[in-house]
């Protein structure tokens, strides 16, 4: 609640100046002043300088360039026809643009992205993976999805000399026929996958100084965002997303959600983990399960508050958005799509 208040009174302030006679603003239609509220309320997005890395599992180039060939090569499903990519496709922000994800079989949820997910503390749609490097022989080994063994990756990669190599150059302080093992393949994946940063998009140019590089509309978008819809109380920071678990009061009667693994929380009954925001404009349809085609509608569902029940956060309520507001805010989630002229390898760590 404190959160939620400071941050209201940070919006309040930023309006205060912009409809004032004196300062022209954003709720004129005019230019805003980026000083004083608004310069605050905008440095809580400003992109880090470097990828964050555990200390037990450092970057190193090697580990990386081994991580992105496993992600690519469909070696490590069963039938050798899939790959990580198969459903994180970069030319789809690192996603599949399905409803629902397919595997060997549909898989019940829909692909979440990979963007900015070194900053993403526990993963999956419940939350079930604690870390990035027990998520890979999940799919791995699901017989709904790349339907492998732990036994047959092994040996496919163990009669491959270029992975032989690779692997050898990942880890070099293991000797050379331990070097190929289930853990680190785990730590090469999840190594390269940090190294998946969302590219620049005019939000950011507009953090950075560049007053004209969002449109009005958009930055009363902002405000809302920061304010009266609610939607940074979740979606924070420069990769929008708290990691938290949320019940929007969407989810389906018996889809549970975090409730399956905290099955006496209240709170957590249909709570799913709220999602980064960026290229949200490119990665429809929205929500864990694939049910709302649009942002549009999606907007619409957060504006009616959802279901009422005891599981629905505190933060979800009605919103009372205008037209002209929802217009503003979605013309501010359209700011947060990064410009992709080519679709080519992460970026490696400053």
């Amino acid at each position: 609640m404190k959160r939620v208040l400071k941050r209201l009174a940070v919006v309040a302030t930023v309006l205060a100046g912009c409809i004032g006679v004196a300062v022209p603003g954003i709720a004129r239609g005019d230019d805003p002043t980026p000083e004083g509220g608004l310069a605050a309320l905008k440095a809580q997005y400003e992109r880090p300088e470097a990828i964050p890395f555990p200390p037990e599992n450092p970057y190193t180039p090697a580990k990386a360039r081994l991580g992105r060939l496993l992600f690519f090569d469909p070696i490590l499903s069963g039938s050798g026809t899939r790959s990580c990519a198969s459903c994180h496709n970069p030319a789809l922000s690192w996603a599949d643009g399905l409803k629902e994800a397919v595997g060997e079989q549909k898989l019940g949820l829909r692909t979440p992205t990979l963007l900015d997910i070194a900053w993403v503390p526990v993963l999956g749609w419940d939350g079930k993976f604690p870390d990035l490097e027990s998520v890979a022989f999940g799919p791995i080994l699901s017989p709904a999805n790349m339907d492998n063994t732990e036994a047959a990756v092994l040996a496919r990669l163990s009669a491959n000399k270029d992975y032989v190599k690779a692997f050898s150059e990942a880890f070099p302080d293991t000797p050379p026929d331990k070097a190929i093992s289930r853990r680190h393949l785990e730590l090469a994946i999840a190594t390269f996958e940090r190294t998946i940063v969302a590219s620049t998009a005019p939000f950011d140019r507009w953090i950075d100084g560049d007053d004209s590089a969002i449109s009005l509309a958009a930055k009363r978008g902002f405000l809302l965002f920061n304010g009266k819809a609610g939607c940074a109380e979740c979606h924070q920071g420069p990769s929008f997303t708290d990691g938290s678990f949320q019940d929007i009061g969407l989810a389906a009667a018996d889809d549970i959600g975090r409730g399956r693994l905290f099955p006496t929380s209240v709170k957590l009954r249909h709570a799913f983990k709220v999602p980064t925001l960026r290229d949200v404009a490119r990665r429809g349809p929205y929500l864990h399960d694939g049910s709302l085609p649009t942002l549009e509608a999606v907007i619409d569902a957060y504006n009616t508050g959802g279901i009422d029940r005891p599981s629905r956060s505190e933060l979800i309520h009605p919103l009372g958005l205008t037209q002209a507001e929802k217009a503003d805010l979605l013309a501010f989630l359209n700011t947060l799509t990064g410009d992709m002229k080519t679709f080519q390898s992460p970026v490696v760590p400053r």
